[in-house]
């Protein structure tokens, strides 16, 4: 499409829809030896609708072992909302990774995956205050990023500190516009931290772990900030259990993770107690009935006997294994992985519903 023939303005197209719209990459930067930025924009012209620090669900064309089929990862936006024609992911390979691996190896400008959400609680959108401090570590860098563009172009007078960890200097994210940031906000104070620094690198940070000396040093009213963490969930506990001892006030505090909340199915009973009677969960697309044990949800009971429902995050954040409840009721505990017209509809998400009797799925 010629942009310049047609241009559009924003109140003349429409929000990208996950229901029924992919999204198209259509630029891919290195940010350091192991992290890169996937850049998007709708499948046809719109724009996007979300809160800085919430999240996607990719459902990437690669399996175990070389089988392609569906792989469903989550990862946050590390664009911002003030700036809605594409949004971007950040993300970090593992050695063990599978999903980040095939988008480091096969995803290029052009192609086309389908996507959910965005979703997600985690912002400063969600959870204000008048003062923020932004503690990240390693790629959970992503949120923190997305409302420090956001409160850039909307208020640039916030009073932030932005405390950042990583193994060197090489290894942070964003350094570069960090840096820059911090020159035209006039209240952001940015602190960098790294575990070590080679030789050759002319740090002249700080080095070690986070404390308490260390966060203090960058904001000695910490005790009156709203706090938002992430990062890998030892960082997360650590962070959690300083400020907890330092008697901060926990209401106060935020935090990003996708690690899965609900008890394996291995935890649970595998039969029912004397004189309970087993709740029925039938999936109708796939045209099989089967009985669900104690405690189960509705997704372990599929993944007991075969169902494939894809899940990712399995805590009620991602929104990945929404299904539509054809009949009966359950007891949903989600994680805001779910909209509201979404549960009106007759949507659930079945890593995180238990039927309160016999119940249908669309699976």
């Amino acid at each position: 499409m010629n942009m310049a023939a047609a241009y559009p303005h924003l109140d003349e197209m429409q929000p990208w829809n996950a229901r029924l719209q992919l999204l198209e990459c259509i630029s891919v930067t290195p940010e350091t030896a192991d992290v890169m930025t996937f850049i998007f924009k709708p499948e046809k012209p719109g724009w996007f609708r979300y809160v800085p620090g919430q999240f996607v669900t990719l459902e990437l064309p690669v399996g175990p072992n070389g089988v392609k089929e569906p792989t469903m990862r989550t990862y946050t936006l590390s664009s911002s909302p003030s700036r809605p024609f594409t949004v971007a992911v950040t993300v970090k390979a593992q050695k063990d990774s599978i999903g980040t691996r095939w988008m480091f190896e096969n995803l290029k400008p052009g192609m086309k995956i389908r996507a959910l959400g965005p979703l997600g609680d985690f912002s400063y959108v969600k959870h204000p205050g008048q003062k923020y401090l932004f503690i990240s570590a390693g790629s959970g860098i992503t949120p923190m990023m997305s409302m420090t563009r956001d409160l850039n172009d909307r208020a640039p007078s916030s009073d932030v500190v932005f405390i950042n960890c990583s193994r060197t200097p090489a290894d942070i994210i964003f350094r570069r516009e960090l840096e820059d940031l911090a020159r035209h906000m006039p209240k952001l104070t940015l602190g960098l931290i790294v575990e070590n620094s080679p030789r050759h690198d002319a740090w002249v940070g700080l080095q070690g772990i986070i404390d308490r000396a260390k966060i203090t040093m960058f904001a000695s009213d910490f005790m009156e900030r709203t706090v938002f963490c992430c990062g890998p969930e030892p960082f997360m506990t650590a962070v959690r259990g300083l400020l907890e001892s330092l008697g901060f006030d926990m209401k106060n505090y935020h935090q990003e993770s996708f690690a899965p909340a609900l008890p394996s199915i291995e935890e649970l009973p595998s039969t029912a107690a004397e004189g309970e009677v087993l709740a029925n969960v039938a999936f109708t697309m796939s045209g099989k009935e089967f009985p669900c044990q104690p405690g189960q949800t509705v997704l372990m009971t599929a993944r007991a006997n075969g169902v494939r429902i894809g899940a990712a995050c399995e805590s009620g954040l991602c929104g990945t294994c929404r299904v539509l409840l054809v009949s009966g009721e359950v007891d949903m505990n989600h994680n805001g992985g779910i909209l509201d017209d979404e549960i009106e509809e007759g949507y659930i998400l079945a890593c995180c519903s238990r039927p309160k009797g016999d119940v249908a799925v669309e699976a």
